[in-house]
């Protein structure tokens, strides 16, 4: 494997360590696209093993932050996504193809069974 390569591997592998970015991606994998609020919402109902309405305001503005000034920004600067924080709309891009087959072994190994139950992505 060329520097590259490991590089390249190294970094797909850093993005999709945190479970919100995978969490993400799961979401957008169903429709490939989504909106940003829905995105929380799903986000946090999956964190805390939750229904959605149970969801309070301060978890919703947590999970918010951190998808706009951490998890939004890197996969999209390794084009994974493209997002616009005005509309709220976030979709998955070509470069998703790239990262997949990991994110879907990944997926495999999740606590929770309903994400290991999705069908293939």
């Amino acid at each position: 494997m060329n520097d590259a390569s490991a590089s390249r591997m190294e970094a797909a592998c850093s993005l999709l360590a945190e479970s919100e970015r995978r969490f993400l991606l799961y979401q957008l994998v169903e429709h490939r696209d989504a909106n940003i609020e829905d995105v929380v919402t799903g986000i946090a109902a999956w964190e805390l093993d939750v229904r959605p309405a149970e969801i309070d305001k301060e978890t919703r503005q947590r999970v918010y932050v951190s998808l706009v000034h951490n998890h939004l920004p890197r996969l999209a600067d390794y084009d994974i996504i493209e997002y616009d924080l005005r509309s709220g709309d976030i979709v998955l891009t070509d470069g998703f193809e790239e990262i997949k087959p990991l994110l879907e072994q990944f997926k495999q190994t999740e606590a929770e069974p309903e994400i290991r139950e999705l069908p293939p992505l």
